[in-house]
């Protein structure tokens, strides 16, 4: 509770007010105080992005520490971090905005890196430049391949960046990139993200980081925040263009580790995300 009101219904009222500016900043702080890793963040967003197998918008990362009998646990939701500096975009070869991924500076989508899934080439250099492994590409997969039959529910169509994508073989965005963009299409709408809205410990925090009246504003300003500098694999094999040359969208997730497993925070990062953390 925030001011004997529910946090949600406090974050719902920034974002109203928020979509209503010429260009708000959107942020996510995420208190690691509060999650207990039940993952109805990660469950909410495969449910809303109709995520098929090997596409993990959201993971969260499971640690534990010291020694017995005083051993402590952190649970981790990792997403997109939105960089202002994304080394994703520095890598794409179809570079420019409305082409393959770029960083929105304007508009309800301000702030927040995007991907025209026309546009990408699927070469995978993305999912390679991203430190945090918040990218991998769709191999069109479905749960229910080699039952009697694929369910109707995995061909429901998803509304990421606002179009409806129809979830049949060979139709965009198999084959492309993907990755969180903070469900742009239900902030547009007034809506929270869906990691955010399902969250029992409200241990998400989203809104206009430049809005001082913002919850997420006024707690980022009252706490010791970090952000993630980076989230390790197995660290089996060196990563280089040339090592995905030729390799399909499994085998690149499994050479870059996707979706990782050993989050490093730091006070800062280079590539100044746009989504921070409470540690305890």
């Amino acid at each position: 509770m925030y001011q004997d009101k529910d946090e949600l219904m406090v974050i719902k009222e920034d974002i109203e007010r928020a979509i209503k500016k010429k260009n708000p900043r959107w942020a996510m702080l995420i208190d690691l105080r509060r999650c207990t890793s039940c993952k109805a963040c990660t469950a909410s967003c495969v449910a809303e992005q109709k995520s098929p197998p090997g596409i993990f918008y959201r993971p969260v990362y499971e640690e534990e520490f010291g020694v017995f009998p005083k051993v402590k646990r952190r649970f981790t939701p990792r997403l997109c971090n939105q960089c202002d500096n994304p080394p994703c975009v520095a890598a794409c070869p179809n570079k420019g905005k409305g082409k393959a991924t770029w960083k929105s500076t304007e508009g309800i989508t301000n702030g927040i890196v995007m991907i025209n899934y026309e546009e990408c080439i699927g070469c995978g250099l993305c999912v390679l430049a991203c430190p945090y492994k918040a990218r991998n590409l769709d191999t069109g997969a479905f749960y229910t391949e080699g039952t009697p039959k694929i369910e109707e529910y995995e061909k429901s169509p998803s509304w990421e960046y606002g179009r409806r994508w129809p979830r049949e073989k060979y139709h965009l965005p198999v084959g492309v990139a993907r990755k969180c963009h903070f469900c742009i299409h239900r902030i547009k709408e007034g809506m929270l993200p869906a990691c955010v809205s399902t969250c029992p410990s409200r241990a998400n925090l989203f809104g206009d980081i430049d809005d001082r009246e913002s919850l997420i504003h006024k707690t980022i300003k009252a706490n010791k925040v970090n952000v993630l500098k980076s989230v390790k694999g197995d660290g089996k094999e060196r990563v280089t263009p040339l090592s995905i040359r030729g390799k399909s969208p499994e085998e690149i997730a499994k050479i870059t580790g996707y979706p990782g497993k050993i989050p490093v925070f730091d006070v800062s990062a280079t590539t100044k995300p746009r989504v921070f953390y409470i540690l305890f």
